[in-house]
């Protein structure tokens, strides 16, 4: 087993870092640790353990394990290939709110989709992709700011890229059904006009209207892993994942961000992240967390 640097296994390697039902060992989160790093690029240190303890805990009880010791070794062989993407999916933080950092979308709505509404109308191309976008509420924001300028705007080719790394958030992205409080960051004419209240199963949810639902398309995808993209985007939201990733793996996602966007594409990313490496020079800063490229170094993804 490849143990993550962030771990220090000079230290008691029987060490327990977090206890409770299933005490978790120092060994035992540094397994985890090299796996979830591997597989997703998150980099988790001795600080993680409540938390790997609090998301697993409950797992390891599902699948009938006597604890972390056999959790690891079931996860870390062939046999265990599908709880070991549960167990990404446990630790992958899902917290979002509609038109969160909304400083971001009052500059696509004055600055950024003028032009690209223009472009659209004459016929052109429009892409925008919400990298990681967890339960939806990005990339529907993104719509409704869309629609708020331009009803018609599933007419033209103008669409909306969301992807996630988990196939359980995904679901509930494209269901698009949320509770009242996830609608407090909404503005009450918009979601008059673009949600409805449901019955699901006995609780009433707030239903997104299809009118913003089909500008979008949802899709797994891994940041570390290749991207099938074959055209480029004009604008890409990648918020308040990179800040999960270590410093080489950040530099290496903000220059693959850059190689897929297109002349003047924007850049909107998470309040505590800061671009970094050779892409600081692909890119200008302008505004809080927005950037917008340039085209120097232009490379592929």
């Amino acid at each position: 087993m490849t143990y993550s640097p962030a771990i220090d296994t000079r230290q008691s390697p029987d060490e327990c870092l977090a206890s409770g039902e299933y005490p978790l060992t120092r060994k035992d989160l540094a397994e985890i640790a090299a796996m979830i790093y591997a597989d997703a690029g998150i980099y988790l240190n001795e600080t993680k353990a409540s938390l790997v303890y609090s998301r697993l805990s409950k797992h390891i009880r599902q699948l009938g394990l006597k604890g972390f010791r056999e959790y690891c070794a079931l996860v870390s062989s062939p046999a265990g290939a599908g709880p070991r993407k549960e167990m990404l999916s446990h630790l992958t933080t899902n917290f979002t709110r509609f038109f969160r950092e909304n400083h971001h979308f009052d500059h696509l709505k004055s600055d950024v989709l003028p032009d690209l509404l223009a472009r659209a109308r004459n016929g052109g191309r429009v892409r925008i992709w919400s990298a990681a976008c967890s339960d939806g509420q990005e990339p529907y924001s993104i719509a409704l700011t869309v629609l708020s300028l331009m009803p018609n705007v599933a007419d033209y080719d103008f669409r909306i890229l969301a992807t996630d790394i988990d196939p359980k958030i995904l679901a509930i992205a494209r269901a698009g059904a949320y509770d009242a409080n996830a609608l407090e960051t909404v503005n009450p004419a918009m979601r008059k006009q673009f949600f409805r209240e449901v019955d699901a199963g006995g609780r009433q949810k707030w239903q997104v209207d299809d009118r913003v639902k089909r500008l979008i398309t949802f899709n797994e995808l891994n940041l570390m892993a290749q991207w099938p993209f074959k055209g480029t985007f004009d604008v890409i939201f990648c918020r308040n994942v990179v800040i999960y990733f270590d410093e080489p793996t950040q530099m290496k996602i903000w220059s693959r961000f850059a190689g897929m966007l297109g002349d003047n594409g924007h850049l909107y990313i998470g309040h505590s992240e800061r671009v970094s490496g050779e892409a600081k020079n692909q890119f200008d800063n302008i505004g809080i967390t927005t950037y917008r490229y340039t085209g120097k170094h232009r490379r592929g993804a």
